[in-house]
This record gives C-alpha cells, sequence and structure tokens, in this order.
C-alpha cells in the first residue's frame, strides 16, 4: 500500500492533480483563519474553547464549527463553508426527482448543467440569508439560544463582539460571507476538474480533520487530566472502539448486494452479441449520509423555534433539552433517519425504469420473468436493504451522543466515533483512492490494495458450490452492528 503513495508521484498527470489539490486545501485553511470585519475573534474563540468544545451535551454551533473546519470559530470568511451548495444541491435533486419539468430537462443534453447553474442560484439566495442571519447573530449574541453564555466570556474579556453594529456591518458580514461561500464552491469544482477526488466533499473532509487534533487534546485532558481519575485500560478500549466504529463504517460504505443479470444472445448478421453474465449492484447504504442530514436538521428546527418564541418558559425549556440529548432524542433520531433513508431511496431509486433497460437491452435476471416481475423484486431487495443500512445509520449517528453522556468527554472529541462526520470522512478518502487506483492502474502499476483493486471494484465471486457471494456485505454488516452494540453497551456499564 506505501509504494502506491510513491507510485503516485511518478505518473506526471496525477501528480499535478494530487500537488494541485493540496495547493488548493492551503487556501481553503487560510480563509478559514482570515476573520470578517469588524468581529472581534477573540471572543469567538475564547467562547468556543471554554464553553462549546467543552460541552459534555453537545452543541448546534459545534456541530457547525466542525463543518466548517474551525471558521466559523474565528467567524472568518469561510464560516458558511459549502453547506448552501450542499443544501442547495440536495434541494434541487429531491425537486428533480418530484417535478416532471425538472425530470424531464434532465434528461435532455445538456440539462444537468442547467440544474447545476439552478443550484448555484439558490446558493447565493441561501447565502445572502444566513448570512444575514449569522450578522444579527453577533449583533446581538445573548438573543441565540446556540451563543448561550457568550455574555460571560463577554464580560471576562471586557471587549465586544461586534464594536461597532448596525447596517454597514451586516451588509459587510453579509458579502464577506457570501463571497467565502462561493469562492470555496468554485475551489469545489477546480479540484473536480483539475485534481482529485470530488472538490466539494474533499473541502469538507479537510475541515473536519482540521478539528482532529483540537479533540485529541481535549480529549486527553478530559480523561488522563482531568478531575475523575480513568483508568488507562478504559482508555485502550475507547481507542479500539474507534477502530472498531471505522472499520465497521468502512464496510457498511462498501456493502452490496450483487444481482445476477443475464443477457440473452442475439444475432446480428455474422456475429453474435450477448450470452454474458454480469451483475446490478445494489448498496446496502444508498442513502449515504443524507438521512442523517436531515434528521439532525429537522430534530433541531422545533428547538430553534420554541427557543426563540418562549425564552423564558420553563417547560418548554425541558421539552428542547429532551429533543437534543436524552432517550427521547435517540428514539426520534432513530425513527427520522429510517423514515428519510427509504424516502431517499424512494425519490431516486426507480426499479421500474431499471426493469424496462434490462429488458430493452435483453438482460434478465435469473428465475425472475421480465418486466414487472423485474421491477418488483428489484423493489423487495432494496427494502430489505435499506432497513439493513438505516439500523446501522441510526447506531452510528446515536454513537457520539452515546460516548458524550457516558464518557462526558467534551463534544469535539466524541464527534469522530461516528455520526455525519465519520461518514463523510470514510466516504471521502475511500472514493479519493479509487481515483488514485485508477490512475495507477493505468500505467500498470499496483493499488492500494491486493491484487491492485479495491474491494468495493472487484468483480463478482462465487462461492464453492456455485452460489453468488451477494450475502456476504450483509453478515458483515450485521456483524459491524453487534458489535458496536456490545461496545456501547460496555461503555454504559462503567461508572461515570
Amino acid at each position: 500500500m506505501f509504494s502506491a503513495f510513491f507510485n503516485a508521484f511518478k505518473i506526471p498527470e496525477l501528480r499535478q492533480r494530487i500537488l494541485f489539490t493540496l495547493a488548493v486545501i492551503v487556501i481553503v485553511r487560510i480563509g478559514a483563519a482570515i476573520p470578517c470585519p469588524g468581529v472581534n475573534p477573540r471572543v469567538l474563540s475564547e467562547f468556543f474553547s471554554t464553553v462549546i468544545d467543552r460541552d459534555s451535551s453537545g452543541s448546534v454551533m459545534g456541530m457547525f464549527n466542525l463543518f466548517s473546519g474551525g471558521a466559523l470559530e474565528n467567524c472568518a470568511l469561510f464560516s458558511l463553508s459549502v453547506m448552501p451548495y450542499i443544501s442547495a444541491s440536495i434541494m434541487m435533486q429531491l425537486l428533480t426527482a418530484i417535478v416532471p419539468s425538472l425530470s424531464k430537462l434532465v434528461r435532455e443534453e445538456g440539462g444537468r448543467q442547467k440544474i447545476t447553474q439552478y443550484s448555484r442560484y439558490v446558493t447565493v439566495v441561501l447565502c445572502l440569508f444566513q448570512g444575514y442571519l449569522l450578522a444579527v447573530g453577533f449583533e446581538k449574541p445573548e438573543s441565540i439560544p446556540f451563543l448561550h453564555g457568550i455574555g460571560a466570556v463577554i464580560q471576562k474579556l471586557g471587549v465586544p463582539l461586534v464594536a461597532e453594529p448596525g447596517w454597514p456591518f451586516r451588509i459587510m458580514t453579509v458579502m464577506s460571507l457570501t463571497t467565502g461561500t462561493m469562492l470555496l464552491m468554485w475551489m469545489g469544482e477546480q479540484i473536480t476538474d483539475k485534481g482529485i477526488g470530488n472538490g466539494v466533499s474533499v473541502i469538507i473532509t479537510v475541515g473536519i480533520l482540521a478539528r482532529l487534533p483540537a479533540g485529541l487534546v481535549q480529549g486527553y485532558q478530559k480523561l488522563l487530566t482531568g478531575s475523575a481519575a480513568i483508568s488507562p485500560l478504559l482508555v485502550v478500549v475507547l481507542l479500539a472502539f474507534l477502530f472498531g466504529v471505522i472499520a465497521a463504517t468502512v464496510a457498511m460504505t462498501q456493502a452490496v448486494r450483487k444481482i445476477m443479470v443475464q443477457y440473452a444472445k442475439q444475432v446480428r448478421g455474422n456475429k453474435v452479441y450477448g450470452g454474458q453474465s454480469s451483475f446490478l449492484p445494489l448498496k446496502v447504504n444508498y442513502a449515504g449520509v443524507m438521512p442523517v442530514i436531515f434528521a439532525s436538521a429537522i430534530i433541531l428546527f422545533p428547538s430553534m423555534i420554541l427557543g426563540l418564541w418562549f425564552p423564558n418558559v420553563r417547560w418548554v425549556g425541558d421539552f428542547t433539552q429532551s429533543l437534543t440529548r436524552g432517550s427521547l432524542h435517540y428514539v426520534v433520531t432513530s425513527l427520522m433517519i429510517l423514515f428519510f433513508a427509504y424516502f431517499w431511496v424512494a425519490t431516486q431509486f426507480n426499479p421500474v425504469q431499471i426493469a424496462d433497460d434490462l429488458k430493452k437491452h435483453g438482460g434478465f435476471v435469473p428465475g425472475i420473468r421480465p418486466g414487472q416481475a423485474t421491477s418488483d423484486f428489484l423493489d423487495h431487495a432494496m427494502t430489505r436493504l435499506t432497513l439493513a443500512g438505516a439500523i446501522f445509520l441510526a447506531v452510528l449517528a446515536i454513537l457520539p451522543m452515546f460516548v458524550q453522556q457516558y464518557m462526558e468527554i467534551p463534544q469535539i472529541t466524541a464527534q469522530f466515533f461516528g455520526g455525519t462526520s465519520l461518514l463523510i470522512m470514510v466516504g471521502v478518502v475511500l472514493d479519493t483512492m479509487r481515483q488514485t487506483e485508477t490512475y495507477l492502474l493505468q500505467r500498470h502499476y499496483d493499488g492500494f490494495l491486493k491484487k491492485g483493486r479495491l474491494r468495493g471494484r472487484s468483480s463478482m465471486g462465487v462461492g464453492a458450490q456455485g452460489r453468488p457471494a451477494e450475502n456476504k456485505a450483509l453478515i458483515w454488516l450485521w456483524v459491524g452492528i453487534a458489535i458496536l452494540v456490545i461496545a456501547g453497551i460496555t461503555i454504559s456499564l462503567v461508572p461515570k
């Protein structure tokens, strides 16, 4: 595997792409450290380091700061990161599956370019709206529930967060944040075109990894130098648990069920076409990270609205707290992940169209009649796979909150034990490795893994008895779920 990294720099085109990607990453990190005009970054930095990052109960601001790579902590030009662009892209993708005119536009020549252009326009609108809310929030930080506790920091430092509030500050902040997000979007597209990997995903992953050193330091301070005595054996168990979660996430991301497809022979003139067997890969985690993102966003919305409308009502405060952590939060989050997993598959996976395409090209699933029977078979198979993937996503989403509650470690550290950040990092790393491996194999170099190919790219294996190896992914998936459940129960038994 290590030789593949050295071989990557022997290929001129691949070397240029890697160096270009690294150069853009440096620019992204510089932009995450340049504060917006008019904001005192010292106040926000002190607030995050003393309140948010050490909060063992979790925080929305901590999650936003994680995806921005610490830019929100500095009130930097890239504080909004590429999240408005991601939101706009998801919105347009869902509308494409629902609105007939957009569905027709995608299938036309140049239609996807127009959809991408519409996504950019929606991104600008979202940036203006979110930038204005952020500017108003900085002017009156105590009025925002997510910035609770910043007043003590301001009083301690003796300096305000915004020295000269007003419309000039708001306009300057909105323009700075909008320009920063559009620049990030453009750099992400440049990485996709001239670099290696998916540009927007690479930028998000770099931002998440940028918070890893701070998470390790604060986790070390909490576990080893805190007031409570922590056994070194428990630290080893935590590290082993972390590697187990990463391994299970990789297995779940790569897991597919391979449906055997046989193509009938067709005689055209003096040549015979078809007669070959292939497979149709159905991903276990077809929805990817989308259900976790949707569930997190939806469950936070009632807390935000109720907190703003009824700031001094006790039962409203108790209800919003139960929605953000505790058993009710676990149950609601799991149910919403299950719902959005099936919702995403229902909007993006079309078994009728797949069955029609197979029929047009002379393909059929052995033992299943072409047409409606094949469509029903694919729909039933994807329904079962989605249930397994959704359960795994629910367990993975709850793990960081579980670790926070029972281990009382900072949120910035617990976020790397699962959730959205881990899914994004694993997916981006695997995608980047696949693209790099393609260049290596084209130049007759060995890839990252044995036999020069990633497991997800290998051909369909057949067992010793001639049966397709399509159930191996599900077996490993359930083994990973069992490991996570057992490890979670073990941690819950540790006394606080």
